[in-house]
């Protein structure tokens, strides 16, 4: 067995800002940083994007959603001016210039049944939304709406739904080099006699250490991991868990909308996205997806079928396939467990040069950059003109962008409600 090197000789990269967690969220501030003029690296474990953000509906959205009480509320006030913040990044006028990525819709509808109280109907109707959302006359009506059984009212809102592996790639490009993957068995972290932490990293060619004067974890529900690693208590996470639909059709309807009901989150949340087969799939979130939980895959697709049977009879599901997708959402600690109406970083309570991220939704990925960088500014954290050399981990490579769920999932059919192939 070798001696381990001594510690003169071990390589060492001193960076301004370490970010370890390579989704939409890390991506966005490795962007804001390397613009800003940090000496900056990523680490990402698995694949960029993988677990939460490839999972994601690709939402954009202004908080409206939030609105079902019949009121405006402070989770719906936050993230009302991030469409417009993201539009502007895709035009390449934005703080992070995503030109070349894909949007998949400039719009979502709200639609509602029978049930549905009149005071939402006043709501939206009211000057508190002017401008937000805009009742959709029966001739626009999108083509899975084109029948003569629907009776609900149908609403068009500003939000918008990305291709979230296109966002990825784009988010990536801008970043060459600096995206590195970083299984978690080659990364081993301590803290020095100061305090602060340090990323000691297993190469083929030996060791090598990473310091940084700010480390930020942006990996998702993998900071509680990391911090544990670190005998670190705070920030503390929950974790809001998941289990969604993926409906493929044959149907040529696209759609992309939430129904209404009477709990605080829409009661099914449909996107559609593209498949490597050539195929598109129905994503379905919402109540459905929260309360599916601690369901069987079996028992909730074929709740997923009963609930569009009935809220779309018209629909024909006669040749859909079907799967579904644990998803574990992380966010910052909240009392009573509520959900967090902004992005949160914050510094660890032991740590000196470690902050914790979560952006809480995709759609706020650019306010947890703003939240990051007005950190560092208020602990002096200034960019570096002497930019490190990174050949020592020249053996690890660039993160690539990970598969979708829907390009993963086995998928099975569910003929007269009777699964076929069930593995649940």
């Amino acid at each position: 067995m070798e001696s381990p090197l001594p510690e003169s000789s071990t390589p060492t990269i001193n960076l301004d800002i370490a970010v370890i967690g390579g989704g939409i969220a890390g991506l966005w501030l490795l962007n804001r940083l390397q613009s800003s003029g940090y000496d900056c690296a990523l680490f990402e474990s698995k694949a960029l994007g993988s677990d939460q953000s490839v999972a994601s509906q690709g939402m954009i959205h202004g908080g409206i959603k939030y609105t079902l009480s019949g009121a405006l509320t402070g989770a719906s006030e936050a993230i009302a001016d991030m469409p417009a913040h993201w539009q502007d990044c895709l035009a390449g006028c934005g703080d992070v210039d995503l030109r070349g990525a894909n949007v998949l819709s400039d719009h979502f509808y709200m639609w509602s049944t029978a049930s549905v109280t009149s005071k939402l109907t006043t709501f939206f109707a009211s000057k508190a939304s002017r401008g937000r959302v805009e009742k959709v006359k029966a001739k626009q009506r999108p083509s899975v709406f084109q029948n003569d059984q629907f009776s609900g009212q149908l609403y068009r809102l500003v939000d918008m739904v990305l291709d979230v592996p296109s966002i990825i790639e784009t988010l990536a490009d801008k970043v060459k080099g600096r995206t590195f993957l970083l299984p978690t068995a080659q990364a081993r972290w301590s803290k020095n006699h100061d305090q602060q932490c340090q990323l000691t990293i297993e190469t083929t060619q030996g060791p090598v250490k990473v310091n940084a004067k700010q480390f930020i974890f942006s990996a998702g529900k993998g900071n509680a991991d990391l911090l544990e690693q670190l005998d670190e208590k705070t920030p503390a996470m929950q974790v809001r868990p998941l289990q969604q639909v993926m409906v493929k059709l044959d149907s040529p309807h696209r759609f992309y909308g939430h129904c209404l009901g009477t709990d605080k989150t829409p009661k099914l949340t449909i996107s559609s996205h593209p498949c490597s087969d050539g195929k598109w799939v129905w994503y379905l979130g919402g109540s459905l997806a929260e309360k599916g939980v601690g369901k069987s895959s079996s028992e909730l697709m074929r709740e997923a079928h009963h609930e569009l049977q009935l809220l779309m009879p018209w629909l024909d599901l006669s040749q859909a396939q079907w799967a579904t997708l644990h998803v574990d959402r992380a966010e910052p600690k909240q009392k009573n467990f509520v959900r967090p109406d902004k992005a949160f970083i914050g510094s660890a309570k032991t740590c000196t040069n470690l902050s914790v991220a979560w952006p809480t939704k995709l759609t706020l990925a650019p306010n947890l950059a703003n939240e990051a960088i007005d950190l560092l500014q208020s602990k002096n954290i200034c960019p570096n003109p002497d930019k490190a050399e990174l050949t020592a981990l020249n053996s690890l490579p660039q993160a690539r962008v990970a598969k979708t769920p829907w390009d993963q999932a086995e998928f099975i059919t569910l003929p007269n409600g009777n699964i076929e192939g069930d593995r649940s």
